[in-house]
């Protein structure tokens, strides 16, 4: 069993996605709807790492990251920020609440486990 990671994105189609390319090259991928959904889902669940997207309903990727990183289990994780939007602003704003990584969609399989792959080291 590979490491965990926590998809969070409101897509189901996205979602699938990032979890069958993450299985296939090993990992263990937890999945959570929207924001509030995956702090309830990391309280219960330590990931290695977080995949989050922007725009979700309940709390966003940046209202998420904040909180995630409020709470034990979020110290130390890396987070990647997944969006369509490519606003210097919001990347800032991600950064400054604890995102390690950036990614825009689309993206593809094989960028995305090359980011994964850095952030866990």
């Amino acid at each position: 069993m590979g490491q965990r990671i926590l998809v969070v994105d409101d897509s189901p189609s996205v979602r699938r996605l990032i979890s069958s390319a993450l299985r296939a090259a090993g990992y263990e991928p937890t999945e959570a709807v929207d924001g509030q959904n995956a702090l309830q889902v990391a309280g219960t669940v330590r990931p290695a790492a977080v995949i989050t997207d922007q725009n979700m309903p309940n709390l966003d990727g940046v209202g998420f990251i904040r909180a995630f990183r409020m709470r034990p289990e979020g110290r130390g994780v890396p987070v990647i920020f997944l969006s369509t939007e490519t606003d210097a602003t919001l990347k800032t704003k991600a950064r400054e609440a604890g995102a390690i990584g950036w990614m825009t969609k689309p993206f593809d399989d094989r960028q995305l486990l090359q980011v994964v792959k850095k952030v866990l080291g």
